[in-house]
Protein backbone atom coordinates (compact mmCIF):
# COMPACT_ATOMS: atom_id res chain seq x y z
CA UNK A 1 0.00 0.00 0.00
CA UNK A 2 2.89 2.39 0.05
CA UNK A 3 2.31 3.46 -3.29
CA UNK A 4 -1.21 4.22 -2.23
CA UNK A 5 0.03 6.60 0.16
CA UNK A 6 2.87 8.32 -2.31
CA UNK A 7 -0.08 9.00 -4.65
CA UNK A 8 -2.47 10.23 -2.38
CA UNK A 9 0.24 12.46 -0.23
CA UNK A 10 1.17 14.08 -4.01
CA UNK A 11 -2.47 14.72 -4.66
CA UNK A 12 -3.09 15.89 -1.47
CA UNK A 13 0.35 18.60 -2.20
CA UNK A 14 -0.73 19.49 -5.75
CA UNK A 15 -4.22 20.39 -4.46
CA UNK A 16 -3.44 22.02 -1.74
CA UNK A 17 -1.45 24.46 -3.86
CA UNK A 18 -3.88 25.14 -6.30
CA UNK A 19 -6.61 25.75 -3.85
CA UNK A 20 -4.33 28.25 -1.95
CA UNK A 21 -3.37 29.64 -5.63
CA UNK A 22 -7.16 29.96 -6.21
CA UNK A 23 -7.88 31.61 -2.77
CA UNK A 24 -5.23 34.23 -3.22
CA UNK A 25 -6.31 35.06 -6.56
CA UNK A 26 -9.72 35.31 -5.52
CA UNK A 27 -8.76 37.63 -2.74
CA UNK A 28 -6.50 39.73 -5.24
CA UNK A 29 -9.40 40.28 -7.80
CA UNK A 30 -11.61 41.08 -4.85
CA UNK A 31 -10.52 43.98 -4.27
CA UNK A 32 -10.52 45.03 -8.09
CA UNK A 33 -14.03 47.00 -7.65
CA UNK A 34 -15.85 46.95 -11.09
CA UNK A 35 -16.33 50.04 -12.97
CA UNK A 36 -20.17 49.42 -13.65
CA UNK A 37 -20.64 49.12 -9.65
CA UNK A 38 -23.00 46.04 -10.22
CA UNK A 39 -22.79 43.00 -7.29
CA UNK A 40 -22.59 39.77 -8.34
CA UNK A 41 -26.05 39.26 -7.82
CA UNK A 42 -27.25 41.79 -10.63
CA UNK A 43 -24.39 40.95 -12.43
CA UNK A 44 -26.37 37.19 -12.50
CA UNK A 45 -29.33 38.36 -12.94
CA UNK A 46 -28.67 40.72 -16.10
CA UNK A 47 -26.83 37.50 -17.91
CA UNK A 48 -30.15 35.27 -17.10
CA UNK A 49 -32.31 38.19 -18.65
CA UNK A 50 -29.74 38.35 -21.63
CA UNK A 51 -30.02 34.73 -22.38
CA UNK A 52 -33.91 34.88 -22.10
CA UNK A 53 -33.41 32.75 -18.83
CA UNK A 54 -36.68 33.39 -16.43
CA UNK A 55 -37.52 30.86 -14.18
CA UNK A 56 -33.75 30.25 -12.64
CA UNK A 57 -33.87 32.09 -9.63
CA UNK A 58 -30.50 33.79 -8.02
CA UNK A 59 -29.84 33.24 -4.21
CA UNK A 60 -27.33 33.77 -1.80
CA UNK A 61 -25.98 31.06 0.46
CA UNK A 62 -23.44 30.58 3.28
CA UNK A 63 -19.83 30.10 3.17
CA UNK A 64 -16.69 30.90 0.58
CA UNK A 65 -16.31 29.42 -2.89
CA UNK A 66 -19.44 27.45 -2.10
CA UNK A 67 -21.34 28.62 -5.34
CA UNK A 68 -23.23 26.60 -7.35
CA UNK A 69 -26.28 25.81 -9.79
CA UNK A 70 -28.92 23.46 -8.32
CA UNK A 71 -30.44 22.10 -11.50
CA UNK A 72 -33.13 20.48 -9.08
CA UNK A 73 -34.86 23.63 -8.15
CA UNK A 74 -33.20 26.08 -10.55
CA UNK A 75 -31.19 28.32 -8.19
CA UNK A 76 -27.85 29.96 -8.98
CA UNK A 77 -26.76 29.40 -5.55
CA UNK A 78 -24.03 32.71 -4.75
CA UNK A 79 -22.22 32.69 -1.69
CA UNK A 80 -22.43 35.78 0.18
CA UNK A 81 -19.48 37.52 -0.85
CA UNK A 82 -19.95 37.08 -4.23
CA UNK A 83 -23.70 37.94 -4.13
CA UNK A 84 -23.23 41.17 -2.31
CA UNK A 85 -19.29 42.39 -3.74
CA UNK A 86 -18.73 44.41 -6.78
CA UNK A 87 -15.43 43.04 -7.88
CA UNK A 88 -13.64 41.03 -10.87
CA UNK A 89 -14.03 37.98 -8.53
CA UNK A 90 -17.38 38.37 -7.84
CA UNK A 91 -18.13 38.82 -11.56
CA UNK A 92 -16.68 36.10 -12.97
CA UNK A 93 -18.34 33.78 -10.22
CA UNK A 94 -21.44 34.59 -10.53
CA UNK A 95 -21.54 34.76 -14.80
CA UNK A 96 -19.93 30.74 -14.39
CA UNK A 97 -23.02 29.80 -12.07
CA UNK A 98 -24.93 31.12 -14.35
CA UNK A 99 -23.23 29.98 -17.41
CA UNK A 100 -24.47 26.16 -15.62
CA UNK A 101 -28.42 27.68 -15.90
CA UNK A 102 -27.63 28.06 -19.52
CA UNK A 103 -26.33 25.23 -20.09
CA UNK A 104 -29.42 23.20 -18.32
CA UNK A 105 -31.64 25.57 -20.47
CA UNK A 106 -30.24 24.77 -23.55
CA UNK A 107 -29.55 20.54 -22.68
CA UNK A 108 -25.97 21.01 -23.14
CA UNK A 109 -24.68 17.22 -23.81
CA UNK A 110 -22.04 16.77 -21.23
CA UNK A 111 -24.03 18.16 -18.39
CA UNK A 112 -27.14 16.35 -18.95
CA UNK A 113 -24.61 13.23 -19.00
CA UNK A 114 -23.10 14.08 -15.53
CA UNK A 115 -26.65 14.81 -13.86
CA UNK A 116 -27.70 11.28 -15.61
CA UNK A 117 -24.86 9.47 -13.47
CA UNK A 118 -24.88 11.14 -10.28
CA UNK A 119 -27.24 8.62 -8.11
CA UNK A 120 -24.67 5.92 -9.13
CA UNK A 121 -21.57 8.03 -7.94
CA UNK A 122 -23.44 8.73 -5.76
CA UNK A 123 -23.36 5.27 -4.14
CA UNK A 124 -19.99 4.19 -5.69
CA UNK A 125 -18.05 7.14 -3.84
CA UNK A 126 -19.49 5.86 -0.44
CA UNK A 127 -18.49 2.28 -1.08
CA UNK A 128 -15.69 1.82 -3.30
CA UNK A 129 -12.72 2.70 -0.70
CA UNK A 130 -14.48 0.17 1.77
CA UNK A 131 -15.00 -2.26 -1.03
CA UNK A 132 -11.32 -2.19 -2.36
CA UNK A 133 -10.00 -2.22 1.24
CA UNK A 134 -11.74 -5.39 2.13
CA UNK A 135 -11.29 -7.25 -1.28
CA UNK A 136 -7.50 -5.99 -0.87
CA UNK A 137 -7.38 -8.03 2.68
CA UNK A 138 -9.27 -10.96 1.50
CA UNK A 139 -7.25 -11.35 -1.92
CA UNK A 140 -3.84 -11.74 -0.11
CA UNK A 141 -2.76 -15.35 -0.68
CA UNK A 142 -4.78 -15.56 -3.69
CA UNK A 143 -8.44 -15.88 -2.92
CA UNK A 144 -10.68 -15.85 -5.42
CA UNK A 145 -13.65 -13.79 -3.29
CA UNK A 146 -11.20 -11.50 -2.35
CA UNK A 147 -10.08 -10.84 -6.37
CA UNK A 148 -13.69 -10.65 -7.07
CA UNK A 149 -14.37 -8.03 -4.44
CA UNK A 150 -11.28 -6.24 -5.44
CA UNK A 151 -12.23 -5.74 -8.81
CA UNK A 152 -15.92 -4.63 -7.64
CA UNK A 153 -14.45 -2.38 -5.83
CA UNK A 154 -12.41 -0.81 -8.68
CA UNK A 155 -15.73 -0.75 -10.35
CA UNK A 156 -17.23 1.16 -7.92
CA UNK A 157 -13.89 3.92 -8.22
CA UNK A 158 -13.72 3.96 -11.94
CA UNK A 159 -17.57 5.55 -11.85
CA UNK A 160 -15.89 8.17 -9.54
CA UNK A 161 -13.26 8.74 -12.14
CA UNK A 162 -15.58 8.96 -14.97
CA UNK A 163 -17.58 11.19 -12.95
CA UNK A 164 -14.49 13.44 -12.72
CA UNK A 165 -13.39 13.84 -16.19
CA UNK A 166 -17.09 14.21 -17.73
CA UNK A 167 -16.94 17.51 -15.09
CA UNK A 168 -13.83 19.22 -17.10
CA UNK A 169 -16.23 20.17 -19.94
CA UNK A 170 -19.28 20.75 -17.99
CA UNK A 171 -16.73 23.40 -16.11
CA UNK A 172 -14.35 24.72 -19.01
CA UNK A 173 -17.72 25.44 -21.15
CA UNK A 174 -19.47 27.31 -18.25
CA UNK A 175 -16.18 29.46 -18.06
CA UNK A 176 -16.04 30.39 -21.18
CA UNK A 177 -20.11 31.03 -21.79
CA UNK A 178 -19.32 33.49 -17.97
CA UNK A 179 -16.22 35.29 -20.06
CA UNK A 180 -18.07 35.56 -23.57
CA UNK A 181 -21.27 37.00 -22.14
CA UNK A 182 -18.77 39.38 -19.86
CA UNK A 183 -16.83 40.63 -22.94
CA UNK A 184 -19.58 40.57 -25.36
CA UNK A 185 -22.13 42.96 -23.57
CA UNK A 186 -19.58 45.17 -22.07
CA UNK A 187 -19.99 44.66 -18.73
CA UNK A 188 -16.44 44.68 -17.55
CA UNK A 189 -13.52 46.57 -18.70
CA UNK A 190 -10.18 44.95 -20.20
CA UNK A 191 -8.38 44.68 -16.93
CA UNK A 192 -11.11 43.38 -15.08
CA UNK A 193 -11.74 40.58 -18.38
CA UNK A 194 -8.35 39.55 -17.03
CA UNK A 195 -9.11 39.27 -13.29
CA UNK A 196 -12.02 37.20 -14.25
CA UNK A 197 -10.15 35.30 -16.42
CA UNK A 198 -7.49 34.19 -14.41
CA UNK A 199 -10.05 33.41 -11.36
CA UNK A 200 -11.80 31.35 -13.25
CA UNK A 201 -8.63 29.29 -14.56
CA UNK A 202 -7.53 28.72 -11.19
CA UNK A 203 -10.98 27.37 -10.20
CA UNK A 204 -10.53 25.15 -13.28
CA UNK A 205 -7.27 24.10 -12.67
CA UNK A 206 -8.94 22.20 -9.38
CA UNK A 207 -11.46 19.99 -11.37
CA UNK A 208 -8.53 18.96 -13.57
CA UNK A 209 -6.34 18.09 -10.55
CA UNK A 210 -9.02 16.39 -9.21
CA UNK A 211 -9.66 14.45 -12.38
CA UNK A 212 -5.90 13.35 -13.04
CA UNK A 213 -5.45 12.31 -8.98
CA UNK A 214 -8.28 10.15 -9.34
CA UNK A 215 -7.18 8.65 -12.66
CA UNK A 216 -3.71 7.72 -10.77
CA UNK A 217 -5.27 6.26 -8.30
CA UNK A 218 -7.37 4.12 -10.59
CA UNK A 219 -4.45 3.01 -12.48
CA UNK A 220 -3.12 2.21 -9.02
CA UNK A 221 -5.35 -0.60 -8.44
CA UNK A 222 -5.98 -1.66 -11.50
CA UNK A 223 -2.25 -2.52 -11.54
CA UNK A 224 -2.26 -4.31 -8.36
CA UNK A 225 -5.35 -6.14 -9.27
CA UNK A 226 -3.04 -7.29 -12.71
CA UNK A 227 -0.21 -8.13 -10.40
CA UNK A 228 -2.22 -10.37 -7.61
CA UNK A 229 -3.84 -12.65 -10.96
Amino acid sequence: MMGYYIIAGAIFLVSSFVSNKLKSKFDYYSKLNLRNGMSGREIAEKMLADNGITDVEVISTPGQLTDHYNPANKTVNLSEVVYNQRNAAAAAVAAHEVGHAVQHAQAYSWLKMRSAIVPAVGISSKLSNIVIMVGLALSVGGSVLGSNIFLIGIALFAMTTLFTFITLPVEYDASNRALAWLENKNMVTQEEQAGAKDALKWAARTYLVAALGSLATLLYFISIFLNRR
